[in-house]
């Protein structure tokens, strides 16, 4: 499919199929993943899957903070991103790893789809929790949870976005 073919397909999903996702379609969507750019070139990430049925579920609970994302208990596989301190070059001041994360996020939905597979992007975490099941150190700093799976219905929803002189200024 074309790029914008790509973009138009992708959304959140928030009901999954019972069906085991391959560790091959994953370990593709790290690598688009690993593949984004980033500022001096930093590659401020690093990525936890999580594939496993016992496993999935409690990560599935610690995503379910403040009465949010009960569907995630049918998530078969999760990622886990996590930002990682970015070492930038020549004294750059800006601090640019938290647009590089949501860039390989991005990348990573976008594989996902292109490779039949749906995601939900959730930032309501409970990070503590999760850390200690997971085995993460303390000061890893878990930025998002992917849930991934196969859409029960892949009927593409309509778009509703705000319209495009209403977001962009043309100077010609």
């Amino acid at each position: 499919m074309s790029f914008f073919e790509l973009i138009n397909k992708r959304e959140s999903c928030r009901d999954f199929m019972d069906k085991k996702v391959d560790k091959e379609l994953l370990v593709k969507c790290i690598d688009a993943a690993r593949l984004s750019p980033s500022a001096c070139n930093s590659q401020p990430w690093s990525f936890v899957v999580v594939n496993n049925e016992e496993k999935s579920l409690l990560v599935a609970k610690c995503t379910q903070t403040a009465g949010l994302n009960k569907f995630t208990n049918n998530v078969p596989a999760f990622i886990v991103i996590c930002e990682e301190e970015a070492k930038l070059i020549g004294g750059v001041s800006q601090k640019y790893a938290q647009g590089d994360v949501g860039i390989a996020t991005i990348n990573i939905c976008y594989a996902a789809t292109e490779l039949g597979l749906s995601t939900c992007i959730m930032g309501s975490v409970d990070r503590e929790k999760l850390k200690e099941i997971l085995g993460l150190t303390e000061n890893k700093n878990i930025r998002l949870v992917l849930a991934v799976g196969y859409a029960n219905n892949d009927k593409v929803r309509n778009k509703v976005r705000k319209p495009i002189d209403e977001i962009m200024t043309y100077i010609g």
